[in-house]
């Protein structure tokens, strides 16, 4: 077994933290989907895939390392939200949250000198950048439009507006 019983146990934990939010995202969409703001729904349905596809990564690193797959129960999402700001802003906690995890597995990768896994890794590291930036943007979008002016957070989302965040290529252009 290339990684150790504890890296085994802190990445089967990892994959529960990753289905979870993909379940929460998909909540959050269904919420904007209630609200006849179908862009943000998407927005939040493309989150949902891309966390599960997480999960699936953190499952490869796993099965990789001649570990054994132990799924873990999952939580239930938080099933509604009284406003638009409450959702986004429960996204963006969640990805701080992620961050926060993923940085203790690679604190124990290094403790450890699994060099290995530590490299698996540091793709969730510069993807969690992508993800916090993201959702913190459209956190600060949402509390600038208000609730009346989510059409205009639709509109940046359809035309592509978070594409470039986090992408240090198109920092510093205006």
């Amino acid at each position: 077994m290339l990684i150790s019983k504890a890296m085994n146990a802190a990445l089967n934990v990892q994959i529960g933290n990753e289905l979870a939010a993909s379940n929460q995202y998909v909540q959050i969409a269904a919420y904007f989907d209630a609200e006849g703001l179908p862009i943000l729904a998407k927005h939040y349905f493309n989150q949902a895939t891309e966390e599960r596809d997480h999960a699936m990564r953190f499952v490869r690193l796993v099965l990789d390392g001649g570990g054994d797959l132990k799924m873990p129960q999952v939580p239930a999402p938080k099933p509604s939200f009284k406003t638009a700001l409450e959702a986004v802003q429960l996204a963006l906690d969640s990805e701080l949250r992620v961050t926060r995890q993923i940085n203790d597995i690679v604190d124990l990768a290094v403790k450890e000198k699994d060099h290995i896994t530590k490299n698996g890794l540091d793709w969730f590291v510069n993807e969690q950048r992508e993800e916090v930036t993201s959702a913190d943007t459209l956190v600060r979008m949402v509390k600038r439009a208000g609730e009346a002016g989510l059409f205009h957070v639709e509109a940046f989302l359809r035309d592509g507006g978070l594409a470039g965040e986090g992408n240090d290529a198109d920092a510093g252009e205006a």
